[in-house]
């Protein structure tokens, strides 16, 4: 399993986006300073309020609108998810940074949550590859 941290500026409009792109919230793991949003059995993202985020370390916090600090990548089945989630991240209150492109046996794009943690979207056709 991975649990990926994220920081936040507010937790509960953070919980709302996640949602909306997909994501459930674990209420078990969840309260006023961190939602436990759950993508799969394996993928979970914490979202901390940046104050509780700062307690498990002593380096400054990056601004992910002004700098890049990771891209985190989704994987898809088919290109209809990525065009699906790509839409519900804007709708949500994301924004698109790369708009989806066909490379043919890759298609995706990238979009930002509102405090600027960049994900990539992807489905990849691996028929021609087997070929």
């Amino acid at each position: 399993m991975i649990f990926v941290n994220l920081p936040v500026s507010d937790v509960a409009r953070s919980t709302a986006f996640y949602q909306a792109i997909g994501f459930t919230l674990n209420p078990d793991f969840s309260n006023a300073q961190a939602s436990a949003m759950v993508w799969s059995d394996a993928i979970h993202v914490m979202l901390l309020d940046r104050g509780f985020y700062a307690t498990f370390t002593d380096k400054p916090i990056a601004d992910t609108h002004a700098t890049s600090a990771a891209l985190l990548c989704l994987s898809f089945d088919s290109r209809d998810e990525v065009d699906d989630i790509s839409r519900a991240a804007v709708a949500a209150g994301g924004r698109e940074t790369r708009a989806v492109t066909d490379q043919g046996f890759m298609y995706g794009g990238a979009f930002e949550d509102p405090d600027g943690h960049t994900f990539e979207t992807v489905f990849m056709d691996t028929a021609p590859a087997a070929d």
